[in-house]
């Protein structure tokens, strides 16, 4: 695959096979944003190859954190309710509310101008019709990542502070939105070190031997830095102690 000049100058800039320190690699980033980077605000991306085969369910990983900086854009979400549940989501600032209506939409128009769905216990039967659309684009609402709750007033206002959902993919890899290239270093380190923290903490039961194979950051235009797991495991501990 053929690279854009951008690209193959940024890769200039660090060494590919050494593994870096959080704090080095969000540097690094930083440093080839401003080299070499588009002009738009990167989004920076956390990846995370994992020691488990999905196909076997307990060895899935799935769940949600909440970014201490949040993602540094407008989170639109959409809640599927009914009666009172509807007031209460509107009043903690949903974006869209409704019920029956907004999931025929859904269905009909294939709409999806949302980035966090939510759904009270009672509607979901109606709504896991939507899971063929909202599926395969990581919107479905799920308990586990508390996406469906009576709670609604709680769900929303942790969804508008920038709560990012995580699932593996069936290779055993998860992606998620970190932060903005323009965000403080320290306010993007802090994002880092709490998602990959979830991670680690949603380590399934029937994961065996070691769980966190490789960690990578990078912006959405610019290459892969690889990240010390040793290094950012110890400061997980020091963080918890």
């Amino acid at each position: 695959m053929k690279r854009g000049k951008r690209y193959r100058k940024c890769l200039e800039l660090y060494d590919r096979e050494k593994t870096y320190t959080v704090e080095e690699a969000v540097a690094l980033l930083k440093k080839m944003h401003q080299e070499c980077g588009p002009k738009f605000d990167q989004t920076v991306e956390l990846a995370m190859r994992l020691g488990v085969d999905p196909r076997y369910a307990d060895q899935m990983v799935r769940g949600s954190v909440i970014l201490p900086h949040g993602l540094g854009r407008e989170i639109k979400v959409l809640v599927l309710a009914e009666g009172e549940a509807q007031k209460v989501a509107k009043e903690a600032g949903a974006d869209y509310v409704g019920g029956e209506e907004l999931i025929n939409k859904i269905l009909k128009e294939e709409w999806t101008d949302f980035d966090v769905v939510i759904a009270t216990p009672e509607i979901m039967p109606k709504v896991a019709r939507l899971g063929k659309i909202l599926g395969p684009r990581g919107l479905m609402p799920n308990p586990k990542t508390g996406t469906v709750t009576n709670n609604i007033q709680q769900a929303v206002e942790e969804a508008k502070k920038g709560r990012v959902e995580f699932k593996v993919d069936k290779t055993g890899n998860i992606h998620m939105p970190v932060g903005k290239i323009s965000f403080d270093e320290s306010k993007l380190i802090e994002n880092i070190y709490t998602a990959i923290d979830a991670v680690v903490k949603a380590r399934p039961s029937g994961a065996k031997g070691q769980y966190v194979r490789s960690i990578t950051l990078s912006g959405t235009m610019t290459p892969g830095v690889k990240v010390d797991i040793a290094q950012v495991l110890k400061k997980l501990q020091e963080m918890a102690a």
